[in-house]
């Protein structure tokens, strides 16, 4: 049952108590929880009814092309039996074809089954994010091990570091000063959340500001408190957003290829059934139209595709998402850890000169953990000013940090000192000389922290570092180059915040530096038993301690983007893909790439304000854009209005705040490093190296096999004319195809939009049916042709009149023809002239399958690339393609020269002269081809001129 839900976050401790009925001391009665638990249910997320297993087979035969193969596969056996019948034998050759039409079917709904319920797993990933027990407070006792299954709203928790928070609670009391959560997989949020007691006086709050809340699934980093549970079950965020990825599973829609197939489907079907109202022999002609090859070829292209992207770090969970990546037209990116390194660096830091409104800044080059990765730009080491030495020890000794706690920015500075150990002096040297004796913990309030070390000759030293607006308000004295103290007057208070504004729009996170010498009562503290300790346990004196500060210098740090992301995106741009950030940061971090984001960069609450229509005008304009701030519906609703616009849609995200709308978009990216499991699951493909310019790598080669599977269909409906040609002479040809390499332009042309044509290719088409046709014709009606001899058999030349009304052959008057040689030196002798058009017409047809055949083995290299010419793609580009025309040629020749098989298909041998005629009608092909990719090629051209 759902829970009546109020603003926790806005109303106060006592408030929240009163709501519940429960008081702080004493917890929830046992009669009571019994009640809560009737009306609000197990505190555990819902199992997701999935669908039977016959529901799931049965869905894989809903596609129009299956459907066409499934009537071909009966249409198949229904002329096995016949033919079996007639020839009273048991036949079971003929039953080969319909045996291999089903296997390939079910084989392929095997496939689907798996991939479907293994899909699924992003449900059992978020169960996985629950903890088992916790520390409750009931009938006035803590329970130390309680199944948190059994939580109501209005239990009374005590969480500490380390502990899964196991509900969404309100935050009662601080047992510490500080209490620090890891919610980064939920809000996107790049470092542990201080959180506090104090109410936040919004109705219509974003989970970032909800600072006196927890969530059910995050983990507690620093501190401890006492809680009351707020949300249980399904009511709870993680509860939400499994809601969410069950909606988005219901709504998956088709891949691009997937709609392209079934409309091709669509036109097959329309195009067979109008051959078979007009060819009397309907039936074998329908079953040699369908390409019985396609699920396997496509199959295959796909499969060789999800090899060569694990190559590039890109793993493909589902076969289909790799054409859909090559359709791609918006990918909707998270900033940190994929554009960026995730790695806390020093930029720059800046310090005073010799006088109060002189200045020095010094940039740092280096953008990763690595102490030898950069260093200071253009300093010697001999300039060391006193101010710089009181930047090192502050940043080495007033820190925290380590390297197991990747996401602290306290890191990056300390890293600076590293880096720069002969101007600097290492962290170590530092921390070994100034003793750390005490510690005043940040807060919220006054946004700093500061510790207490024992100089070297013996006195007592505060070192401070925290925001610096803040800082600044404390600070009545600045120091310059030279050791002087001077106080800070009102300019060189504005020089200050002047340069933090320049820093800070630039994306550096800033830290204010200070010390304090004169510490009165602190000046000789040294443990816990100093008379002065008392106060360092109340976070209320802080702020008196860390006053009359000596103001030493500023430090910038920026997660910076990785080396290779500018050019991603200029590839993005050139190949007609948009790039837009979505983000649980902060706007001014995530605006922080050098570009004016003036009108495309909003918050996620700011975008979910607007309108339908101005939702769609924002997303409809050209250019990038960022969404900062951004919740799990945030980021699921930009997705949906992206695909209801038509958009391809590849989302990228690690955290467990990402999963709705990873699952709902066209393609859902995961990060393989930082990627939570929850995130994985829910995906079609994982980056094992986190990176963007992976994406686009994934992208070229997700279009090439895209063009590879539309060369295919159009090579194969060309010439699915006879069995023999489909299901044997096609293969070799069809499959290798997939191995072809990537155009060299193919990130410089825009996506393919879900509704462009599938194939466009009636030019071929009909020249194939020209030049079939006319060398049967060819054949009857002439005697040579280009100095070639055609009637070296002896056969009778007859008129185009007499060929096209052959029917009527019984009513000419003195028509007779001569005996006609095949292969061998055999003779037909023709006791009825007629049959002269039934009998004799085996050369004929010869001709025109070795031409059908021949046209094929060019179109091949045709289909090498839908745009490139053959003098920029050459066929040896693809070795296995020649390998596989040799193999089909081999089994065409096969057919003509051994007598059994030639007599098995109605075909005879040809001549040396007949295969050079044979050659010169299915050379053109070539010809037109080219002709058709200069075409296109320049009007490609025009058009991006006009678009630029």
């Amino acid at each position: 049952m759902e829970e009546k839900p109020f603003p926790a976050w806005s109303w106060s401790v006592e408030q929240c108590l009163k709501e519940y009925k429960v008081k702080l001391d004493k917890g929830l009665s046992s009669f009571e929880v019994e009640k809560r638990l009737q009306k609000y249910g197990w505190n555990e997320l819902a199992k997701e009814k999935g669908k039977p297993l016959w529901q799931l087979v049965l869905e894989q035969f809903d596609d129009m092309l299956v459907k066409i193969f499934l009537v071909a596969a009966f249409i198949s056996f229904i002329l096995a039996y016949l033919h079996g019948s007639e020839s009273e034998e048991s036949g079971l050759e003929a039953y080969v074809e319909p045996f291999m039409i089903v296997f390939i079917l079910v084989l392929n709904a095997i496939v689907g089954v798996w991939q479907e319920t293994n899909a699924e797993k992003a449900l059992e990933a978020l169960k996985e994010l629950q903890c088992e027990s916790g520390k409750v407070l009931r009938d006035g006792y803590f329970v130390p091990n309680l199944p948190v299954r059994e939580l109501v709203p209005g239990d009374i928790v005590e969480l500490h570091v380390g502990d899964k928070v196991p509900a969404d609670m309100r935050i009662a009391a601080l047992k510490t000063s500080t209490f620090r959560v890891e919610q980064s997989s939920f809000t996107g949020e790049a470092m542990p959340v201080l959180k506090g007691t104090s109410p936040i006086f919004l109705d219509d709050c974003e989970l970032q500001a909800k600072e006196n809340m927890v969530f059910a699934g995050t983990t507690v980093v620093n501190g401890s408190c006492v809680c009351i549970v707020i949300s249980t079950g399904m009511n709870t965020e993680i509860g939400n957003i499994q809601k969410q990825i069950h909606e988005a599973s219901l709504e998956d829609s088709d891949t691009p290829l997937k709609k392209k197939l079934d409309e091709f489907g669509g036109r097959l079907t329309t195009a067979i059934g109008f051959v078979c109202l007009i060819v009397w022999i309907a039936v074998a002609l329908a079953v040699a139209a369908i390409p019985e090859g396609l699920p396997t070829v496509i199959t295959t292209c796909l499969a060789v595709g999800t090899r060569k992207m694990a190559e590039k770090n890109a793993i493909v969970w589902k076969l289909r998402s790799v054409e859909t990546l090559g359709c791609t037209t918006v990918i909707c990116s998270d900033k940190t850890g994929t554009l960026t390194t995730n790695q806390m660096s020093v930029t720059e830091f800046f310090t005073l000169g010799g006088k109060p409104t002189a200045y020095q800044i010094i940039h740092v080059e280096g953008t990763t953990y690595d102490p030898k990765d950069g260093g200071i730009v253009d300093w010697s080491c001999y300039t060391m000013d006193v101010n710089l030495l009181a930047l090192a020890e502050i940043r080495a000794v007033c820190n925290d940090a380590g390297m197991p706690r990747h996401r602290d920015t306290q890191i990056a500075a300390n890293y600076l000192i590293d880096r720069n150990t002969v101007k600097l002096g290492c962290c170590e040297w530092w921390i070994k000389r100034s003793k750390r004796v005490a510690t005043l913990e940040f807060d919220r309030i006054r946004k700093s922290m500061s510790v207490i070390v024992r100089e070297p000759n013996g006195c007592n030293r505060l070192l401070v570092k925290g925001a610096v607006e803040n800082l600044l308000e404390r600070c009545s004295h600045v120091q310059l180059a030279d050791g002087s103290v001077v106080p800070m007057d009102e300019p060189c208070r504005q020089l200050l915040l002047l340069r933090l504004l320049e820093m800070s729009s630039k994306g550096s996170r800033c830290l204010g530096l200070a010390y304090k010498d004169d510490l009165g009562e602190f000046s000789d503290y040294y443990a816990e038993s100093h008379p002065a300790h008392r106060k360092l346990i109340d976070p209320a004196c802080y702020s008196s301690i860390e006053s009359d500060l000596v103001f030493v210098g500023v430090v910038g740090l920026r997660d910076p983007p990785r080396d290779e992301v500018q050019k991603a995106i200029e590839d993005c741009r050139e190949a007609g893909i948009r790039v837009i950030v979505i983000t649980g940061d902060n706007q001014s971090t995530a605006e922080a790439k050098g570009e004016d984001f003036t009108g495309r960069s909003l918050t996620g609450k700011e975008f979910m304000s607007l309108s339908p229509s101005e939702q769609v005008k924002i997303l409809s304009r050209p250019g990038g854009k960022v969404f900062s701030r951004a919740e799990p519906r945030h980021k699921q609703e930009i997705v949906r209005l992206l695909k209801e616009m038509g958009e391809i849609v590849a989302m990228t995200g690690d955290g467990v705040n990402d999963a709705p709308a990873l699952k709902l978009a066209d393609i859902g990216i995961s990060m393989g490093i930082t990627g939570t499991e929850v995130a994985k699951e829910a995906s079609d493909m994982v980056l094992a190296d986190d990176n963007f310019n992976t994406i686009v790598s994934a992208v070229a080669e997700g279009r090439s096999i895209y063009n590879n599977m539309k060369s295919f269909i159009r090579y194969s409906l060309n010439l699915s004319s006879l069995l023999w040609v489909n299901l044997v002479t096609d293969g070799p040809p069809a499959t290798a195809l997939g191995f072809n390499p990537a155009d060299a332009n193919i990130m410089r042309k825009p996506p393919c939009r879900s509704d462009d044509a599938l194939i466009n290719s009636w030019v071929i088409s009909s020249y194939v049916g020209i030049a079939t046709v006319g060398i049967f014709i060819l054949w009857y009606t002439q005697a040579s042709f280009l100095g070639i001899n055609l009637v070296s058999d002896g056969h009778t030349l007859v008129e185009l009149s007499q060929l096209r009304n052959w029917g009527q052959c019984h009513s000419w008057s003195n028509f007779t023809v001569a005996p006609l040689a095949v292969g061998g030196g055999h003779l037909i002798n023709f006791s009825d002239p007629c049959d002269y058009f039934l009998v004799g017409k085996g050369k004929a047809m010869t001709l025109s399958l070795s031409v059908l055949v021949a046209i094929e083995m060019f179109n091949s290299l045709n289909a090498l690339s839908e745009d490139s010419s053959l003098a920029k793609l050459p066929p040896w580009r693809n070795p296995w393609l020649l390998v596989a025309m040799a193999v089909s040629f081999g089994l065409h020749c096969l057919i003509l020269y051994i007598p059994f098989l030639a007599s098995v298909f109605g075909v005879v041998p040809l001549t040396l002269n007949e295969w050079f005629l044979v050659i010169l009608f299915s050379a053109p092909v070539i010809l037109i081809d080219e002709i058709l990719k200069l075409v296109g090629s320049r009007r490609w051209i025009t058009k991006k001129e006009k678009t630029a």
